[in-house]
């Protein structure tokens, strides 16, 4: 399985292997664009960097957070639609499965909090995954939680 965390500037992924006892974490990382770059090769670098991923690890279901708009910051989500359209196009492409998560679940069934910090998320993946430091960024972070909750349902 692998969870993607969407985002114009960072995409984290996590791909995770639930066939053990305990998850076990594959790989993780972050897809960056550049800031200066015009939205066209933004989205298609994201779109080509994911691609690559399901090619490679072959998931069983891409899950990824779902687009939540706060009132105060309503360009936040419009331009992580961008993002995320890109991701479930290149999921349905490869015919992944594909399963959206509130931001609110993956927190609460991490940390027991669905209002959970950014840090507290980097270290409940920490301390899941036995790592010996926070993932970096903590799209990383996200992206691993967005996984290992999708994983549990």
């Amino acid at each position: 399985m692998i969870g993607i965390d969407p985002g114009l500037n960072i995409t984290g992924y996590g791909v995770v292997d639930f066939g053990a006892s305990e998850p076990r974490l594959i790989e993780a990382g972050a897809i960056r664009t550049g800031a200066k770059s015009d939205l066209p090769r933004r989205i298609g670098h994201i779109h080509a960097e994911v691609r690559k991923l399901l090619k490679e690890f072959r998931p069983d279901l891409v899950a990824i957070e779902q687009i939540y708009a706060h009132y105060k910051h309503p360009r936040t989500a419009i331009i992580m639609s961008h993002a995320r359209g890109v991701i479930l196009l290149a999921s349905e492409q490869a015919g992944i499965a594909i399963r959206n998560l509130p931001a609110t679940t993956i927190k609460k069934n991490l940390t027991g909090n669905g209002h959970a910090s950014k840090h507290q998320m980097q270290r409940a993946i920490q301390d899941v995954f036995k790592l010996d430091e926070v993932p970096e960024p903590p799209d990383v972070a996200d992206a691993l939680a967005i996984a290992l909750c999708a994983g549990r349902r």
